[in-house]
């Protein structure tokens, strides 16, 4: 069965139509739907959940401690969210959810180049914070 978001405020349409919900975790749960998949960027192990959750350390201002963790969790969200309602999340929602956001853009296609600018178009204008993220973007597709 199929479960899929809602398009609402936070959740980011990929081209292929996949639906990834990203957010800030010191932000209320939003109403409507809840995640049945989130993969959290945190420094430190996430709050517990009541959905499937994978946690990959990812401190604040800062690129993912493991590049291999890291593709393989991105890439496992993308697949997941032809099915399923995958929610990407951080502290605040825009650093390094936007950058994950941004690489799953470019696992479903966003040339790596524009992932970044297609994130800031559809989910948040200030998504991707720091140069580096910026750049760890545009090398995923490698």
């Amino acid at each position: 069965m199929t479960e899929s978001w809602t398009p609402a405020d936070g959740v980011l349409e990929l081209p292929s139509g996949r639906l990834v919900r990203g957010r800030g975790l010191r932000r209320p749960q939003p109403g409507g739907e809840l995640p049945t998949y989130g993969l959290y960027l945190l420094g430190k192990p996430p709050p517990e959940v009541e959905w499937e959750a994978r946690w990959l350390r990812w401190p604040d201002f800062r690129l993912p401690s493991s590049r291999a963790d890291a593709r393989e969790m991105l890439g496992e969200a993308w697949r997941r969210a032809a099915v399923e309602r995958v929610e990407v999340a951080c502290g605040g929602g825009r650093g390094r959810t936007g950058t994950a956001l941004a690489c799953v853009a470019v696992l479903d296609g966003v040339p790596a180049d524009e992932a970044v600018a297609f994130v800031r178009r559809h989910y948040d204008r200030r998504a991707v914070e720091t140069p580096w993220q910026r750049r760890y973007v545009r090398g995923f597709a490698r």
